[in-house]
């Protein structure tokens, strides 16, 4: 199973999920945002996959910081072009396995897509 977590190591949420994948046995590669970007085609998947509403992290502090105007996102594509150009306001992690996308960390939601 090819499975990639995508991320910020820092983060408390990719932390919990890294040490259960590592508990469970699940090998995974890891790309890191803040060094590596977010490139605005997979955003689009996600966003068609999980909605983008689920994708932007609207309450972390990359958000929170930005103007007004930046954060009136309406759709898709600008929650896209936002995200790409912040990768933080990523919801944190993403998960891309052989059934989907998960978006943020929830170890019963990933037990039931990971079996």
């Amino acid at each position: 199973m090819t499975v990639t977590m995508y991320g910020i190591p820092n983060c408390g949420s990719v932390k919990k999920a890294r040490a259960w994948l590592d508990a469970r046995g699940t090998a995974y590669d890891f790309h890191d945002y803040k060094k590596h970007g977010a490139d605005a085609a997979r955003l689009a998947r996600w966003c068609e996959a999980a909605g983008w509403e689920r994708v932007l992290n609207r309450a972390g502090m990359t958000f929170r910081k930005l103007p007004d105007a930046d954060k009136a996102v309406g759709d898709a594509d600008a929650a896209v072009a936002l995200m790409a150009a912040h990768p933080s306001c990523i919801k944190r992690p993403v998960l891309e396995h052989p059934g989907g996308v998960l978006v943020g960390f929830d170890a019963e939601r990933w037990s039931q897509a990971l079996g």
